[in-house]
């Protein structure tokens, strides 16, 4: 018999069959944390609770394909990436097919048809998948770097690691990156987000 006591892999197996009390019981658990997580990096209730709220959906939704370890590891490596998400599309990068790129202003780029936005969004999902394949320290750190725009030592501070660390795992992240950039349009956003 499941209870508030019961050890996350009792219920987490519990969850993949389908039990909705052994969700509810990890939601009680653990969306504080997840809540917690997501508001020190971005100050605003709000989307703070729409993360919790996301990540816990996630895992309902797709408990039949997660295979989670440890699940507050997880579930603070979710929240984070779903922060990562947020702070990229408050800088969202728009792109556009120009035939003459020569005349192109970087400051006008923007996704004006809707094949643009289909070709957008799928090379948005490559990237997606692409950074997704890292190890999840390596992939924070790098996003902290490329999309949160901190410095290497306001990483190491943050993350309570050694600057050497950060650099390292941020090499480590782009040489995977231009390793693995399959097309020419991925391999130049790669290139942006190796600079």
């Amino acid at each position: 018999m499941l209870d508030k006591n019961s050890p996350d892999d009792d219920l987490w197996r519990a969850i993949k069959s389908e039990s909705i009390p052994a969700f509810e019981i990890l939601v009680k658990r653990y969306w504080e944390a997840v809540y917690t997580t997501a508001f020190s990096y971005l100050r605003d209730k709000e989307i703070a609770m729409e993360i919790a709220n996301d990540t816990f959906l996630n895992i309902w939704q797709k408990k039949h394909v997660l295979d989670i370890g440890t699940f507050k590891s997880y579930l603070t490596t979710s929240a984070r990436y779903h922060v990562y998400k947020v702070l990229k599309a408050k800088k969202a990068l728009k792109l556009a097919y120009v035939a003459d790129h020569e005349n192109l202003s970087p400051v006008n780029v923007s996704v004006n048809t809707g094949e643009e936005k289909i070709r957008y969004l799928n090379l948005q999902s490559e990237i997606e998948a692409l950074l997704s394949a890292l190890p999840a320290r390596c992939r924070e750190i790098f996003l902290l770097s490329r999309l949160g725009n901190l410095t290497n030592t306001e990483i190491a501070e943050k993350l309570s690691i050694s600057k050497r660390t950060v650099e390292n795992q941020i090499s480590i992240a782009q040489r995977f990156v231009q390793q693995n950039s399959k097309n020419i349009a991925l391999s130049i956003l790669a290139t942006f987000l190796l600079q």
